[in-house]
């Protein structure tokens, strides 16, 4: 008989992350929070369903009121195209945007501040990284569902006018999480409902003049810098140049802003969620 005793001791295989992370931060089980939303959700569908319907009607009123007033405006090469086909792009990634904020906001401020879900599932194997990956990628389903929806729409109306409109929703979840990321951290920092306000003072602002409705060269040069600060403007321009098929050397940094965003978010989110939960 083979003495046990001797036998070799096999290194248990472990993620990158469970190596290069302190310890109690990941244990790869964010899928748990994912599952944690289907079900409570699955009582209340029409919620999510309901999400979907505000860009369809802001597209839906450009299609049959506004825009017969504007018919053309510049496209991405400068070219005239349909105003509709222009907005199209925005608002899907408007949707992506509101979507990934409202789930990431109002619903874990709850959840960490008064329903203490958080403080239970930390007393679990769970650490801050999956909460903030859970959450980041619950958001993105749910940014997902609005965009196929608005996809579906959009291509049966005829406002895709490339193949490349297929990369629409990769592009869509990659807001949905830069969105997520940095919501989760900012959200983290508040400490009653009033100071929701905040928040709203900051996407309004943001949904209006991130070129959503018209081009970036109808401002001043001096403005046009500031409007390229906003993170909603390069999910936009990178989902408008998808959409018409025209790209430019710009596109790559509207990915990379969006992509270092996300980076940013879950840097931050992680951290927050640490201090607050484990200190």
């Amino acid at each position: 008989m083979t003495d046990l005793r001797s036998a070799p001791i096999l290194p248990q295989r472990r993620g990158i992350l469970l190596r290069v992370l302190p310890a109690g931060m990941y244990s790869g089980r964010a899928t748990a929070l994912i599952e944690r939303a289907l079900t409570v959700y699955g009582r209340s569908w029409t919620i999510l369903a309901s999400g979907a319907l505000e860009p369809l009607f802001y597209l839906l009123a450009f299609q049959v009121g506004f825009g017969k007033l504007v018919t053309t405006v510049p496209g991405p090469d400068g070219q005239p195209m349909s105003y509709v086909a222009f907005v199209a792009p925005a608002l899907l990634a408007s949707s992506a945007m509101n979507g990934a904020v409202f789930e990431c906001t109002y619903n874990l401020f709850f959840k960490l501040r008064y329903a203490k879900t958080y403080d239970a599932m930390l007393a679990t194997p769970i650490g801050p990284l999956d909460v903030a990956l859970g959450e980041i990628a619950w958001a993105m389903m749910r940014g997902g569902l609005y965009s196929v929806a608005f996809l579906a729409v959009t291509g049966v109306m005829g406002l895709l006018t490339s193949w490349w409109a297929l990369l629409l929703l990769p592009a869509a979840l990659l807001v949905s999480f830069a969105f997520a990321a940095i919501s989760i951290t900012l959200v983290s920092f508040l400490k009653s409902t009033s100071q929701f306000d905040y928040i709203q003072l900051v996407l309004m602002p943001m949904f209006l003049f991130s070129t959503t409705f018209f081009p970036i060269t109808v401002y001043p040069e001096a403005l046009q810098w500031a409007v390229r600060c906003f993170p909603l403007y390069h999910g936009i321009e990178l989902m408008r140049g998808l959409a018409t098929g025209i790209f430019s050397w710009s596109m790559l940094g509207n990915l990379a802003y969006l992509l270092v965003l996300a980076a940013i978010g879950i840097w931050g989110a992680t951290r927050r969620i640490a201090k607050l939960l484990l200190t």
